[in-house]
């Protein structure tokens, strides 16, 4: 029980609040002769009815002025450098991580390019040695001495 009625206390504290927020913010339009529109509660009276019609704001893009504080400005200028860095730090580091891909790549490539020739100088020594051994059979087939 008593947390249902904590639970109902702070829900009427949240609308409350939040009501009243809205209340601070809303500003009354301002009719074409400079009066504030007066709404009643419980009959709203249409502004076209009074003849006059309502103002639409234009659309407000806000902007911070410089600010002429020297400790704002070196917090800008801060940022803005920190900024810089970081982008300039990501780019370094896509460039490095570039660099070292092709790198490997060509590691790779000189790897494969080494044990091609390392399996062709094997087939060319076994080879010749198959060479020598036939030349040396032909030799003692023939009943000459062979020397080495």
């Amino acid at each position: 029980m008593t947390q249902i009625r904590t639970l109902l206390i702070g829900t009427a504290l949240t609308a409350f609040a939040a009501t009243a927020a809205f209340a601070q913010t809303a500003q009354p339009a301002a009719g074409m002769s400079g009066q504030a529109q007066v709404q009643t509660q419980g009959a709203e009276v249409a502004p076209a009815a009074q003849g006059v019609q309502p103002v639409t704001p234009a659309p407000a893009h806000l902007t911070a002025s410089g600010s002429t504080d020297p400790l704002v400005q070196k917090r800008d200028a801060n940022a803005q450098a920190n900024a810089e860095y970081k982008a300039s730090k990501k780019v370094s580091k896509a460039e490095l991580k570039q660099q070292q891909k092709a790198a490997k790549s060509q590691y790779k490539d000189q790897v494969h390019n080494a044990k091609i020739n390392q399996k062709a100088d094997k087939q060319a020594a076994n080879n010749e040695m198959k060479m020598d051994m036939q030349g040396q059979a032909a030799d003692q087939d023939n009943g000459a001495d062979v020397k080495r």
